[in-house]
């Protein structure tokens, strides 16, 4: 089964690579960066001119791209070459109402759609342990499961099209969630004398022990921002969280409260930065 990757951005240039190492097949592979597919052309791929060469060649399409946007613009210049011997697979993170919107395109081709965006983030991606959360019908997702396990050590079926996103944008305004409540108490804990690392350790013998000050305190603490997950990237999924809560009648202030620090740090030009750098606007950075 030769599969097709487009998309080797921060994440999918090491979701490939795992693929390129762990498959059997060939692993076909396209960007709009040519230096990022001659990178995983060197250590096996093989190097696409465009997306159109990728969905000739492959028999399983995998996408991971931006933003709503941009998935259902490369399914619409595919959809010519898609037939019921394709499957395609979008790991990217967009509204879940635009997923299924191109899952009924695709499947109209008599090919077959699963969405299976991921958590966590760069690391993860390099080591092959992400979790992957999947969209689409039981058949598909057996299917497709060992794929997906080249990229990820936690899979997982949420329902049908669109139900992977959904769980997604859950995960992800969480995680924001977690991380206000992480940036407002370090700070002040830090402003009573207690040092970050203390901090961490304190919280560890509680109940607030969590993933994201375990993972994060001492780049925050030595103020390293280097992007493994975008500020800009959250910014985007606590917007389709907002339209969800919004279609939903839910009121979700927690939420709210969250997409504010971001959208400062849109406002202050920081989006580029690693998604911590929230901890900035929080200290009051930007005014």
């Amino acid at each position: 089964m030769k599969i097709g990757f487009i998309g080797l951005g921060i994440m999918g240039e090491s979701m490939c690579e795992n693929i390129v190492k762990k498959h059997d097949d060939k692993v076909y592979c396209s960007d709009l960066n040519r230096a990022q597919v001659d990178k995983l052309a060197a250590i096996g791929a093989i190097g696409c001119e465009n997306n159109i060469e990728v969905a000739k060649n492959a028999d399983v399409i995998i996408s991971m791209v931006p933003k709503s946007e941009h998935v259902k613009a490369l399914y619409e210049e595919l959809l010519p070459y898609i037939d019921d011997t394709k499957i395609c697979i979008d790991m990217s993170t967009i509204d879940p109402s635009v997923s299924v919107e191109v899952s009924k395109m695709i499947k109209a081709k008599g090919a077959q759609f699963a969405d299976a965006p991921v958590v966590k983030s760069k690391p993860a991606a390099i080591n092959g342990t992400l979790g992957v959360l999947v969209g689409c019908d039981e058949c598909l997702y057996e299917t497709i499961k060992p794929i997906l396990q080249y990229m990820g050590c936690n899979v997982i079926r949420m329902g049908e099209n669109g139900e992977g996103l959904a769980m997604k944008i859950c995960h992800n305004t969480l995680c924001a969630e977690i991380q206000n409540g992480v940036n407002e108490t370090l700070l002040l804990a830090r402003s009573m004398g207690i040092s970050p690392e203390d901090f961490h350790t304190a919280v560890s013998y509680g109940g607030a022990q969590n993933f994201y000050l375990d993972a994060q305190w001492e780049n925050i603490a030595n103020e390293n921002y280097t992007t493994a997950f975008s500020l800009e990237n959250e910014h985007k999924d606590l917007g389709i969280a907002q339209r969800l809560a919004e279609q939903q009648g839910i009121d979700m202030p927690g939420m709210e409260l969250a997409k504010s620090v971001y959208d400062k740090g849109m406002e202050a030009g920081i989006g580029k930065e690693d998604w911590r750098a929230t901890y900035k606007l929080v200290r009051g950075d930007y005014k």
